[in-house]
């Protein structure tokens, strides 16, 4: 059994007890469930940078990244240093997060929020709804076109957007349907967690260029990012070379200026 095949066995169970506590009824009637949400495809065409700033405490392929930030102190960094979104892992099991990590970053950010979880059930569509997302990632590699289909619908129905990730012509070719608000393309293999930033430029070539587009994991230097810019990527989503930082915001800055 791969990483990502474990993920999502433990992701299935994880899924199943919650429903049995919390309805989806309850989770409708959480404050946030009504509010009116931030469009991430349109702030992407809108921005110069596209850098959607992760908060990653660990992953399966590098263990602990940082423990010690506050995801306020971050949240806060990451906004007033030019992110054009910010992604929230809520994973507990595999990369230290939670919903309530994506509770509070909503209290600070007035920016696009994503959910970032390995979605499997529309009742964590509602909790991204709940918890205050106003996009969520639905991974190509662990769901059927059917499934993609029926999460964007139900998603749109409440006002989120989508993110799908793939990692490969194959899983574009299998995966993608029109009302994908964005399409990102993961450097790292979810199956063996090795990065290659090829993935991104051969994929390049085979996506709508109308369509809004990312480049996801690896992306460390400047370089790179204004080569895929070029290649027609409209954002970029970085984590670990922020949160590894003593100063994510500076990080970050320092980034957007260079690229």
């Amino acid at each position: 059994m791969n990483i990502l095949e474990r993920i999502t066995q433990t992701k299935t169970a994880e899924v199943q007890a919650k429903k049995s506590l919390v309805s989806s009824s309850i989770l409708e009637q959480s404050p946030l469930y009504n509010r009116s949400t931030f469009s991430v495809a349109q702030a992407l065409k809108n921005s110069s940078s596209g850098i959607i700033a992760e908060h990653k405490r660990r992953s399966p392929s590098k263990a602990v990244i940082n423990q010690s930030h506050q995801l306020l102190n971050v949240i806060n960094a990451y906004q007033e240093n030019g992110a054009t979104a910010i992604s929230v892992l809520t994973d507990t099991n595999y990369f230290g997060g939670s919903l309530e990590d994506l509770f509070l970053a909503r209290s600070a950010a007035s920016i696009p929020l994503l959910r970032k979880d390995f979605v499997i059930d529309p009742y964590q569509i509602t909790e991204a709804k709940a918890f205050g997302a106003d996009f969520i990632l639905l991974i190509a590699s662990i769901l059927d076109k059917a499934q993609i289909q029926e999460f964007t619908a139900f998603a749109h129905e409440l006002n989120l957007e989508v993110l799908l990730e793939v990692h490969g012509l194959e899983e574009l070719e299998a995966s993608y349907i029109e009302d994908i608000d964005v399409v990102g393309v993961n450097n790292r293999n979810l199956k063996t967690f090795e990065v290659d930033l090829k993935t991104s430029f051969d994929i390049a070539k085979a996506l709508d260029p109308n369509k809004v587009k990312i480049s996801e994991s690896g992306l460390s230097d400047t370089q790179s990012i204004k080569n895929l810019k070029k290649a027609g990527y409209n954002g970029f989503l970085i984590g670990e070379t922020l949160m590894k930082t003593d100063k994510p915001g500076q990080t970050l800055k320092q980034l957007i200026e260079q690229s």
